[in-house]
This record gives C-alpha cells, sequence and structure tokens, in this order.
C-alpha cells in the first residue's frame, strides 16, 4: 500500500513540493520511495537533491537508503538521471554522509550507486574514496563492494584501494574443469591451487571467467567473483568451485566450447575449459 501512495505523490504531487517531499520520507519507511522520487529528480534536480542530502542524516535507515537509492543514476528499472550520468558531483554529499553508515541495507545502496557511476566516471569514484577513511570497516565494505566492476577488470588503482598486492606473485600447481563434456542442466566442477611464490604476505582478488559461446558463435566473457585471499609467505591456497549450468532469463547458453579462466588480481594466470551439448 505505501509504495502505491508513494506512485500517488509521484504522479500529483509536482505542485506540492515539500509536502511531496515530507510524503515520500514517510512512506519509504514502509515501502521505498525509490522510484516516486525520479521524477521530482527530473523535473527539479538541484532542489531535489537538496532534500535528498538531509534525508542521508535521517536517524531511520530507510529513509537514509532512500537519499542514495533514490539518486543513482542508472537505477534498475527506472529511467535514467541523465545530468547525473554526465556529471555525478551533486551527489557527493550524500555519498559522503553515508560512507561508513553502520545499517549494511544502505551500505548496499551506496555501494551500488558507486558502482553505477564507475561505468562513466571511474577516476571520479577512485578520487571519492581515496579520500575516504578506509580503515574504517564500513567504509572498507562499501569500497570493495563499489569497485566490484573495475576490480574485475584488474584495474590498478581500484585493487591498491581495497589492498591488494599488485601483481600477484603465484604460480598454480592445479587448474582444471570437471568433468569435460556436461549437458545444460548438469553440474560443473572447477578446482584448482595456486602457491605463493613470494617471501612476503599478499592479499589477492580471486576471480573467475567463463567466455560463454553464443549463438553467432562468439565468446562472451563473464566474470564471477571468488574471493579476496590473504596468502602468507609460500603458503597455498585451493579453490573449488561448483555451478550447475542452465539456462537464465538474462543468459541463454548454446553449444561449443567454452573456456574458463582463473583470475588473480586481474589478470589471467591459468586456463581449462568444457564442451556444452544442448
Amino acid at each position: 500500500m505505501s509504495i502505491s501512495l508513494s506512485e500517488y505523490v509521484a504522479f500529483y504531487g509536482e505542485e506540492h513540493f515539500d509536502l511531496s517531499m515530507e510524503a515520500l520520507r514517510f512512506f519509504t519507511q514502509f515501502g521505498s520511495s525509490e522510484f516516486a522520487i525520479r521524477p521530482f529528480l527530473a523535473r527539479e534536480l538541484s532542489r531535489t537533491l537538496a532534500i535528498m542530502t538531509t534525508w542521508a542524516d535521517d536517524e531511520n535507515e530507510h529513509v537514509r537508503r532512500l537519499a542514495s537509492e533514490g539518486s543513482r543514476p542508472r537505477l534498475p528499472w527506472s529511467f535514467q538521471i541523465k545530468p547525473l550520468i554526465e556529471d555525478p558531483t551533486p551527489v557527493a554529499p550524500i555519498l559522503d554522509r553515508l560512507k561508513n553508515d553502520p545499517s549494511l541495507y544502505v551500505r548496499k545502496s551506496v555501494a551500488n550507486h558507486l558502482n553505477d557511476i564507475t561505468r562513466d566516471h571511474p577516476e571520479w569514484v577512485l578520487d571519492r574514496l581515496g579520500g575516504w577513511p578506509i580503515d574504517n570497516p564500513h567504509t572498507a565494505w562499501i569500497a570493495k563492494h563499489a569497485l566490484r566492476s573495475l576490480i574485475k577488470k584488474g584495474d590498478p588503482k581500484a585493487l591498491t584501494v581495497v589492498g591488494a598486492s599488485g601483481k600477484p606473485l603465484v604460480e598454480v600447481t592445479s587448474f582444471g574443469v570437471s568433468p569435460s563434456k556436461i549437458a545444460l542442466g548438469q553440474r560443473l566442477q572447477i578446482d584448482g591451487r595456486i602457491a605463493s611464490t613470494s617471501d612476503a604476505s599478499q592479499r589477492l582478488v580471486v576471480d573467475y571467467a567463463v567466455h560463454y559461446v553464443k549463438k553467432n558463435g562468439a565468446a562472451n566473457r563473464k566474470v564471477f567473483k571468488l574471493k579476496q585471499v590473504d596468502l602468507a609467505p609460500y603458503a597455498s591456497w585451493d579453490i573449488s568451485i561448483s555451478q550447475v549450468v542452465r539456462d537464465f532469463t538474462t543468459r541463454k547458453h548454446h553449444a561449443g566450447h567454452h573456456r574458463v579462466e582463473l583470475l588473480v588480481n586481474g589478470e589471467s594466470i591459468a586456463e581449462s575449459g568444457f564442451d556444452l551439448s544442448i
């Protein structure tokens, strides 16, 4: 019901700005007003962001989340806020106020908001995070998840922000995919081991990538997050991944050879693969 009321405000509240803002602030505590706030941002960006900045200091976590979530430039299932895609500077006061929020609910929104911005302004995000207290565990959590897209690409600045050790000093003692041939709907197992060749500890971001075969025979590389590992000198770490290969609404599989890469700090260090039949 509260979402319906928020939508009513979005449609009919244009002539009553202050009352509409207070209504959305109230309704979001019972069902998010993130979509309802978007028309106000589209019509009066500066005025709406000024109100939302005050929400970032609210005692209620749902209101604080609305400040971040509602102002995301590329909020899923809603229209984009083009001026914020072109220049995210106007939302900086909101994000700064929420940089170490105690609520995981809020921190997830801030991380997703910053990850949105990395698509268009990665340096802006890296510069902003560079001035945040990354030694604070809440802030560190936001940074790690906000930079996930850049980390998957092996961006050296993003890796530095999360404390990764740069070029990995490791060797792969084993890496393989089994079975080598599967049918759609069957389970795939990825196993391996990496060993440190360094006499110092290393913080490593370990991911893996699957090159999914497309209908035209080309491949689409999809990177999956695995784990951040603190690897002691000359220590080893075992990799074990199990997943069912099945169709989703966002991905339809096609027959053919699928390459699988092991990535450490964004660098491909081993490769295997499997043949998929449909």
